[in-house]
């Protein structure tokens, strides 16, 4: 039988109301909790995460249902246990739930390495026992700094993480796992054997040569329904039909763009960029990430989408376009 506690945790209600993962964290056995995103990173943190502290429970979160689950675990008494967040920005509204986690007793470390305000860090300071950001590194190398600085395996797999969430493209194996991981039910399989410092094994790469060919078509599928705008950048437009990442990085190769914009059909986008400029242009869309990296949404109505089907365009782009080349 799988357990729950190894195997992660889907986003799901169940028949009594309540989210399966608070209903784990509140019957808990052990007394860490480790709250992260679903992503390579966040297998690699929790890998990092169990090397140092052994069994403990894992939440795994999309950045839209983070604000939801701590608002929700704030509630629960936490007995001087240890809830541990990483590769997870501040939310707007978190202030009220990180004083009702201190007041519940719960001992708070934050790790993160996304762009954080002097007003968010000053508000998460005041009730957390740890804070620690840094932009250089990605979430799961922050964790192995911190966790087990002397380990040589969690600093490899910090190494082969931060290779992929950093765009730095230098370790072929950072890219298979990165791909691998867009099927969330790798997720924790990955993460175990991240614990053992392995990094493929037939499993994987029969997992990889399946999405690749997939992906693949996707991928050129996209690039011909590429627009390019812009006059300071040049700016692509395309439409996401899978792996957002991946389609940006074909695109920039292919079309020798600047900046990559990945849309779905209801508007929420995948932004990537040469120039250090994502996250401040993702602000204006109820967005964020990072200097190259980042998402956000343009609200399109039923008319932005019929003209996006359509057309590949709509007013949308123009005014990003003109926000781009403002910076």
């Amino acid at each position: 039988m799988l357990d729950p506690l190894r195997m992660g945790i889907r986003l799901r209600k169940s028949n009594e109301g309540e989210m399966p993962e608070i209903s784990l964290v509140r019957d808990r056995s052990t007394h860490i909790i480790h709250l992260t995103h679903n992503d390579l990173d966040a297998a690699g943190a929790d890998a990092i995460h169990r090397m140092k502290f052994g069994e403990l429970v894992s939440v795994f979160s999309s950045v839209g249902k983070f604000p939801l689950l701590l608002n929700a675990i704030a509630d629960l008494p936490g007995n001087g246990d240890l809830i541990s967040i990483s590769d997870l920005g501040f939310p707007r509204g978190a202030e009220k739930s990180l004083k009702r986690l201190k007041n519940n007793n719960w001992i708070v470390e934050w790790r993160d390495h996304h762009r954080w305000t002097e007003e968010e860090v000053a508000v998460v300071e005041k009730n957390v026992t740890l804070l620690h950001i840094d932009t250089n590194r990605c979430g799961c190398g922050i964790c192995a700094v911190d966790l087990l600085p002397d380990n040589p395996v969690a600093q490899e797999v910090a190494r082969v993480v931060c290779d992929y969430d950093l765009w730095k493209n230098e370790d072929p194996r950072a890219a298979v796992l990165g791909l691998v991981l867009q099927r969330r039910n790798n997720l924790t399989y990955v993460r175990d054997c991240l614990m053992q410092g392995v990094f493929s094994d037939p499993r994987i790469e029969r997992e990889y040569k399946d999405i690749r060919t997939k992906m693949d078509h996707m991928m050129e599928k996209s690039r011909r329904k590429t627009v390019i705008m812009g006059k300071k950048y040049r700016i692509a437009f395309a439409p996401l039909f899978g792996y957002p990442s991946e389609t940006a990085a074909y695109i920039r190769k292919t079309l020798q763009t600047d900046i990559e914009v990945i849309i779905s059909r209801g508007g929420r986008f995948s932004l990537r960029s040469v120039p250090p400029i994502s996250h401040l242009i993702t602000r204006e869309y109820r967005g964020g990430g990072h200097p190259h990296a980042a998402g956000g949404n343009f609200d399109f109505t039923w008319k932005d989408r019929i003209l996006f089907l359509l057309f590949g365009k709509n007013y949308h782009f123009e005014k990003f376009t003109e926000l781009a080349d403002s910076f």
